[in-house]
């Protein structure tokens, strides 16, 4: 019997699948958002995808080559990773920036523990912290849809001045989010009341301010569910996160309904969707078992929800999927399967 048993790093699959195969399914399941992102921001977003998808490619094949390791971007891992971080990313960032987040992300973030299976981190969560904490104005700076303003189409992804507005030259107009907007109504004494019906249709729809990824919720519903059917991922996680984060929302909304939003206009707005169906549901940084999962899931729900609600920053996503994948290796070893004929090992 022990000759059949063969020890490998993660992830662990036990389908007939490969991890080609799931990478496939996941860049089929990110296509309704990127194509929802490429409606609404046109150029800036397709150069921006292009860019982080061939630095991420280019950083992991320069790794192998240096630590004389064989090719694996035939695993297309890093095609996903550099989508991720895109979908993650305001649509005017320059690109010089993507770059630098993009090799941040494969070098530090995935290559650095040794590949795929040894990273501790989610890698493009990784390489948008670090872009945050490096680019702080750049990271906040949301370009307003097209459809919403036609100008948006003539400015140029690298920020150059093309655009005329009728005070003069600009470099690109931008908008709260509407997490930026639900943050604003903690603090003043406009209240909740700012945040209205037509602005949570938009937020369904992607016609808003935000990352690439994080507009439309229906694009990114529509993903989730093909990864569902696929069975590429399963129901834990994300229903975890997206109940403990609905109830975090309408607990502090019933305390106070003037300054908090409705718990929906949190589920769909930023990067809520993305992260449950397509960041925390990652094979290698999230927990083996299913009640691991669950913890997991309600881990990252909470604790995004407190920072939206009570921390200065109005996104938490990024965040509480690091903070959880620090602790995945004490949820596993928490939540031990009984192997056949005994007991766990303590």
């Amino acid at each position: 019997m022990l000759k059949d048993i063969r020890v490998s790093c993660s992830p662990h699959i036990s389908e007939r699948l490969s991890t080609r195969s799931v990478m496939i399914d996941v860049i089929i399941g990110l296509a309704p958002a990127m194509a929802a992102a490429g409606y609404y921001f046109r150029i800036h977003a397709l150069i921006l995808i292009c860019t982080c998808v061939i630095s991420s490619v280019a950083a992991e094949w320069l790794c192998n080559a240096i630590r004389k390791k064989p090719n694996s971007l035939d695993d297309f891992s890093a095609v996903v990773t550099g989508i991720i971080l895109a979908l993650s990313l305001p649509p005017n960032l320059p690109v010089w920036v993507a770059v630098i987040g993009s090799v941040f992300s494969i070098a530090i973030g995935k290559m650095v523990f040794g590949g795929l299976g040894a990273n501790i981190f989610n890698p493009a969560m990784v390489g948008r912290t670090f872009l945050t904490a490096s680019f702080g104005v750049l990271m906040t700076s949301w370009m307003v849809p097209v459809t919403i303003d036609s100008e948006i189409a003539k400015i140029d992804p690298d920020n150059k001045i093309k655009a005329v507005a009728e005070e003069g030259l600009v470099h690109a107009r931008t908008r709260a989010t509407p997490l930026a907007w639900s943050k604003q109504a903690i603090k003043s004494e406009l209240g909740a009341d700012l945040y209205s019906e037509e602005q949570f249709k938009a937020t369904l729809t992607g016609e808003v301010g935000g990352s690439l990824g994080e507009t439309s919720a229906i694009a990114l519903l529509l993903g989730g569910l093909y990864l569902l059917i696929r069975r590429t991922i399963n129901f834990h996680i994300p229903l975890a996160i997206l109940v403990s984060a609905f109830i975090f929302g309408a607990i502090a909304y019933l305390i106070d309904s003037y300054s908090y939003v409705q718990p929906l206009y949190h589920l769909s707005s930023g990067g809520l969707l993305l992260c449950a169906f397509f960041i925390a549901t990652d094979p290698v940084t999230a927990p083996l078992t299913r009640r691991g999962m669950w913890i997991f899931g309600i881990g990252v729900g909470m604790l995004t929800m407190l920072i939206r609600i009570v921390g200065e920053y109005p996104e938490g996503v990024m965040f509480s999927i690091l903070l959880m994948n620090a602790v995945t290796p004490l949820i596993d070893r928490l939540c031990k399967r009984i192997p056949a004929g005994g007991k766990p090992s303590a």
